[in-house]
This record gives structure tokens, C-alpha cells and sequence, in this order.
């Protein structure tokens, strides 16, 4: 998928597995609190073996971020979860993660499911609001994660 911004999406490879897991423990959307939610995560061949990771480059193959899928996920049959969904700090407010939520909204729908669910980081919930996502209820904290976190859906048509 190119759009206007010149941004390619394509499906990641094992070689982006350190610079996924890089973006995520870095992110300065998880600071003070939330940073102990990413500071151990790690996007490695085992797990794009098993979810489907698309990837955003810029024109000179920059990696300006990425959106993961889980089936199943929460919900039930035809039903999937967007895992990890992180920009680039420094390609934010580019539409980049639009383009990203756009193209799983298609792949998502190309595997035949009709409901993707999303637990979202707190600050995010707005960025999945603008893409169509509705709130559906609310995950109360457990284990290292001492916020609440809002639980939101996509109806894929």
C-alpha cells in the first residue's frame, strides 16, 4: 500500500524484529508510569510468525512504524486484537499511524473477520476513536499495569 505521504506498507521481516522492539521500549508515549508496560517487551521472529506485523517505511526505507494483529485475540470466532500499534516518535502527526490502521483494517478483513478489539494505552484511546474504534468497556489493572485502560472495537462492515 503507497500513499500520498510515500509510505510503504508491507509485512515485517526478521531483520526489523531489534528496531520494533527498539521503537517500543523507547517510546516517548511511555514515559514516568507507563514505561514499565514496554520496558521488557520484545518483537521477535517468533512472534511475527505468529501475528501478522505490517510495517511503514518512508521513501528511503526509514521505519516509521508498525501495527500487529492477533487471532484470536479478545472476542470470539472472526474476531481480532491490534497487539502493538506504535509510530515513530519522530514520524508523529504524519497520518502514519492511520495509514497503518487503515491497512489492517483490509488485511483483517482479507482473513475474514469482522470485529477488531483493542486494549489501549490511555493517552491513545483518542487516536483509535478518529479511526472508527467505539468504547466498549474498560480493563481494570492487574499485575505491573496500575492504570486502567480503555477496551475499545472496530466493526469491519
Amino acid at each position: 500500500m503507497t500513499s500520498t505521504l510515500q509510505v510503504e506498507i508491507a509485512p515485517a521481516t526478521v531483520a526489523e524484529t531489534e528496531a520494533l522492539t527498539t521503537m517500543v521500549r523507547t517510546s516517548a508515549a511511555y514515559t514516568g508510569e507507563y514505561r514499565v508496560m514496554v520496558a521488557t517487551q520484545t518483537i521477535d521472529a517468533a512472534y511475527i510468525g505468529r501475528h501478522l506485523t505490517r510495517v511503514a517505511h518512508g521513501p528511503d526505507g526509514e521505519l516509521l512504524g508498525f501495527v500487529t494483529l492477533q487471532v484470536p485475540g479478545r472476542g470470539g470466532p472472526g474476531e481480532g486484537e491490534v497487539d502493538f500499534m506504535f509510530v515513530a516518535d519522530d514520524a508523529q502527526g504524519r497520518g502514519i499511524g492511520r495509514l497503518l490502521i487503515d491497512d489492517l483494517r483490509a488485511e483483517a478483513a482479507a482473513l475474514g473477520l469482522h470485529r477488531l478489539h483493542v486494549v489501549s494505552h490511555p493517552p491513545s484511546a483518542g487516536f483509535y476513536r478518529s479511526c472508527g474504534f467505539r468504547d466498549t468497556g474498560v480493563i481494570a489493572p492487574y499485575g505491573r499495569i496500575g492504570w486502567s485502560r480503555p477496551h475499545l472495537i472496530l466493526e469491519l462492515g
